[in-house]
């Protein structure tokens, strides 16, 4: 079977050479087509950090091993890391964390065992990079988060602790602050749960959930959050391991999958061989066993385990008191300890499951949505308007505007409610959202809104609106704080 490789940037082409060398020790049964990625193709005025070449290699094989990648700072380009999984919708990104014999940490010297997945939505939220300056004060950003992009990412969480064999599955949450964004997210989480009996779903409050990792990671299996918050979360979990240096990343797509280092390029270190390959070596076991090729995959991880545990490392881990190795070193290691097993967690021998590689070729763009909810109704609208007037002058100029169908119901200020009642204490910028809703929920149209527009734009700079929905009887938009 043939992969796609990006060596990537920095440390990436010593550690990529280090893990492939590897592979080709224990004949690992892949071929490598090279593709160019990284900032390198940036430099060369490829806005997505990509050669055409390398899209269409990648698209046409499936698999991407990548190195780390740097993105050019100040030049307004995107990560090409991101770019990545959300052009070819890998909406998964699974980390699993476990405890290194060899790689001492605060819990392994408690003898307080780890084994943590973190599947973290790749896709939406922030991280759709959707941003706008309001004001020259006010700057906002677009948080999406959609019922099938959620039950994507959610649905493969729950099949692979199910294929683990896990006990318990949580979803990480800020739902008790954004309600309908998180609340989505939480509340596929428990449709999903369903059919899935034999696992423990429940769920925990971000903040909560990062504090219960530093106090008890031993009592987590497999958690699932948003693309931000899961962000955040796996580098902590990180952190319990022993760092990123120790951390390997799949992205999972229906079509395309990426396998990669996520740490950083160290430029600092490139080039002198002496950078840790095991968080790259650890995400190609992943690769290996997502191909089917679980013999292989096994064989190498008790040869890394068993290195580990002998005290071999290299610069950035283990004991001070005994010399570190270099890059090449390291992997010559483990190629001597094929074959042999460690004391602690050793990996089974699975069966081989060879993968046939399917070639996509896709006429359209998929789209995914759930059924449409019945009885949509347009029952009001909110305008984000610049003004530095105070809330009551503002309230006054925008009543004479409701007409017959709106009614002004609130004016808030970056969330806060500030008419028709509020405090002098609450510290105003120079925007606000003024929320008009039908009268009595009547229905309106796309023209009442525009009309009702064309009013307000007289007195007021409009920067942006949101149409208010009802679906089903139910609100679909959330109160101002105070309101």
């Amino acid at each position: 079977m043939k992969i796609a490789v990006a060596k990537g940037d920095g440390i990436g082409p010593e550690i990529m050479e280090s893990v492939l060398n590897i592979f080709k020790a224990a004949e690992v049964p892949l071929e490598y087509e090279f593709v160019d990625m990284g900032k390198w193709v940036f430099d060369k005025g490829h806005s997505n950090g990509m050669t055409p070449e390398a899209q269409a290699t990648i698209e046409s094989l499936g698999i991407l091993f990548k190195g780390p990648m740097e993105t050019p700072k100040g030049k307004g380009v995107k990560s090409v890391n991101v770019t990545a999984r959300k052009t070819w919708n890998t909406y998964a990104n699974k980390r699993t964390f476990q405890t290194l014999h060899g790689v001492d940490t605060v819990f392994s010297k408690a003898g307080i065992p780890i084994d943590i997945t973190i599947v973290r939505e790749n896709i939406e939220d922030t991280y759709g990079g959707i941003e706008h300056m309001l004001t020259h004060d006010v700057a906002l950003s677009r948080r999406f988060i959609t019922r099938p992009g959620s039950m994507q990412v959610i649905k493969y969480a729950f099949e692979m602790a199910r294929k683990k064999g896990c006990k318990r599955i949580t979803c990480g949450h800020k739902a008790n602050i954004m309600k309908i964004t998180d609340g989505l997210f939480l509340q596929v989480f428990y449709e999903i749960a369903k059919e899935y009996p034999e696992l423990k779903a429940d769920d925990v409050i971000v903040d909560d959930l990062c504090m219960k990792l530093v106090s008890r990671p031993d009592v987590f299996d497999v958690v699932v959050l948003t693309n931000l918050q899961g962000d955040i979360v796996s580098d902590l979990c990180a952190g319990l391991v022993g760092g990123l240096g120790f951390a390997p990343s799949a992205n999972i797509g229906d079509h395309i999958c990426i396998f990669e280092a996520v740490h950083g390029t160290a430029p600092d270190i490139a080039g002198k061989n002496i950078a840790n390959p095991t968080a790259l070596l650890l995400s190609g076991f992943g690769m290996l066993r997502h191909l089917g090729l679980m013999q292989k995959a096994a064989m190498i991880e008790n040869a890394l385990l068993y290195t580990l545990e002998n005290g071999v490392h290299t610069g950035d881990f283990g004991d001070k008191s005994t010399a570190a190795v270099n890059t090449t070193e390291f992997a010559n290691a483990i190629i001597s300890n094929f074959g042999k097993t460690p004391v602690h967690n050793p990996r089974p021998q699975l069966e081989d499951k060879p993968a046939t590689q399917t070639v996509f070729k896709l006429e359209k763009n998929p789209l995914i949505m759930s059924k449409e909810m019945e009885d949509e109704v347009i029952v009001g609208v909110d305008f984000f308007i610049e003004s530095f007037e105070q809330p009551s002058v503002l309230a006054e100029k925008l009543l004479q505007h409701t007409g017959n169908l709106f009614k002004l119901v609130t004016i808030s200020n970056r969330g806060t409610q500030v008419w028709p009642k509020g405090s002098v204490f609450t510290n105003l910028v120079n925007q606000y959202r003024a929320r008009f809703e039908s009268i009595e929920e009547a229905a309106l149209t796309q023209t009442d809104i525009a009309e009702l527009y064309r009013l307000i734009m007289k007195d007021f700079k409009v920067c942006s609106l949101e149409v208010l929905n009802m679906w089903a009887g139910k609100k679909a938009y959330s109160l101002a704080q105070g309101q």
